[in-house]
Order: structure tokens, then sequence, then C-alpha cells
């Protein structure tokens, strides 16, 4: 318990989207992907994902940082099948976000970040797949909170919207211990994380995403050989280095095209890539959206 306790005390969490959804018209997304950690909360209506059955009125659906997940928003059987790229074009054919009726199918919907030492996204790092949260009445208490204080437009709105979101990302946790969910992942990343040249490697990462992060620039950082710090890497994280850099510079052009007015050209140089094409093409098969419908999609609905 004190791991995750530590772990818990190093989080630093961010909102990105919050809303209130309707559906207009009932639609499958083949693979919705997200580089934050959504939630859904169902009001009314249905809603479901991969082959799970409905979820219920108030239930509330996990989707992990980097989990490509099938989600149906509305009556399943009457659902358009669609990918998120097809999605993005037609949104306010599906969606609306403002004066929602209460009455028809409606969800919560909000979107965060959850790193480790501001860093590492903690639920992307578990590799846990997409869940459902049932009949959680405090769960449920804290994402009205959350649309609540940011509606309202009180003073300290930004802070209570932070706050809550702290205590929602607890909430989830002690969700996943209680019921000892994905028992395997959080011993590893609890052991991982225990280990200063491994987070020494990602703080390295994070300040460098467009600097030298070959293995032989991460191996002077651990102070380990070039022909092993990949395995080194790997053994505790699951993943080769190579590939967790890409993640962290995706995500990062991710977050500046949600949030500046920067060029596709220059935010694919920000992070890393002096081929703007090659960026193109790698933000697409990462996202299955190109990085300009992306930027559209975000300026819509955020959705």
């Amino acid at each position: 318990m004190e791991d995750y306790n530590k772990i818990i005390e190093s989080l630093n969490v961010r909102i990105n989207s919050i809303r209130k959804i309707g559906v207009i018209k009932p639609v499958a997304v083949e693979n919705y992907y997200d580089v934050q950690n959504t939630i859904l909360l169902l009001n009314k209506g249905s809603l479901s994902c991969n082959d799970e059955s409905d979820l219920e009125e108030g239930d509330v659906l996990f989707i992990p940082s980097g989990q490509s997940t099938s989600v149906f928003y509305g009556d399943r059987k009457d659902s358009v099948s669609m990918t998120n790229e097809e999605l993005s074009n037609d949104m306010d054919q599906y969606f609306i976000s403002d004066n929602v009726d209460v009455d028809s199918d409606n969800f919560s919907f909000i979107t965060f970040d959850s790193k480790v030492f501001e860093s590492v996204n903690f639920f992307q790092s578990l590799d846990i797949p997409t869940f459902v949260i049932k009949a959680n009445t405090k769960l449920r208490h804290i994402i009205s909170e959350i649309l609540e204080e940011n509606d309202a437009n009180l003073p300290g709105k930004e802070r209570m919207v932070k706050l809550n979101t702290e205590k929602l990302v607890v909430e989830i946790v002690r969700y996943i211990l209680a019921n000892n969910l994905f028992v395997e992942q959080l011993a590893t990343n609890a052991t991982y994380f225990k280990d200063p040249r491994l987070l020494d490697i990602f703080a390295y990462i994070k300040e460098n995403l467009n600097g030298d992060l070959s293995n032989k620039a991460l191996a002077n950082i651990a102070n380990v050989s070039e022909d092993y710090v990949g395995q080194y890497f790997k053994m505790l994280t699951g993943i080769n280095p190579q590939d967790y850099i890409e993640y962290q510079r995706m995500e990062y052009a991710v977050d500046l095209l949600r949030t500046s007015k920067k060029s596709i050209r220059d935010i694919g140089q920000v992070v890393g890539y002096r081929d703007t094409a090659y960026f193109c093409r790698r933000f697409k098969m990462m996202f299955g959206i190109s990085a300009g419908k992306m930027r559209r999609r975000e300026s819509t609905i955020n959705f």
C-alpha cells in the first residue's frame, strides 16, 4: 500500500475536456483513441464498448490513455459504424454539446492527464484495457462536481476543477485496488517507479523531445552501456525506449494541436521531427487520423 501512496502522491493531474454530450444519431466508433484518459458517465440512454454489455445509467466507462477501443453511442443495433477519422468529418451530425436535451441519450465526457513525476502517463504505463465502473455513487458525484464547477464560472473555478479531477483519479485507483483488478500491472508499475535511473531517463526524454534521444544518450543518463540500455528500459517498462519516445512526442504534438496555433510543420519540429511528411505519416499511423483533422476535431466539440 505504501508504494501506491507514493505513486498517487507523485501524480500530476491536468484536465483537458469537460463536456455534456447529447447523441443525435446512434454511432459506433471502431477505433476511439486518445493520448489522454477518457471518462464517459452515462446519464441517460445507451452506451457500450467492445463486446461488453450495455452500461446502465450511472455507470462509468474508463478508457485509459493509448488504448484503442470500439465505443457505441446510443442504441448499438441502430448505430452507424465508422472510424475515428470518418467521425471527425461529421461530428455535428451525431453529437451536440450545447443545450443537451436531458430526456435524450446523453453522457458526461472528461479527458485528463495523470502523469507520474510529470513524465509518464500512469494509466497508459499500466497497459490496462478499457473497463466499466458500475454503480459507484462517489465517482458519479465527483464527475458531476467537475461539470458543475466548470459551468459555474465562479472564483476559484480552475482550482476546484483540478482538485476534483485529482479526487477522480484517486477514486479510480481505489476502485482498481478494491476489486483486485490488474494486480500484476500495478505490482510491476510500483516496482519500476522506484528505480532512480529510469526516472532520470523519463525526465531527460521529457526535456529533450526535439534533441538527441539515441540509445547512446539514454545510456549516459542511466550510467549503463549503450548495448544494455534498450534491454534495461524494456525490462522495467515492457516497451523499448524508442517506442516510448515516439509516444511521448506524439502526445506532446496532440497537446500543441489542442492548445496552440502553431503550424503542423512547426509542431513536428518542436517534438523532434525534421521531416514534416514523415511526422504526418507517423501521426496518422498512431492515431488513425491526420494532424489537421485532429486539430479541427478538437476545435469543434473537443471529442
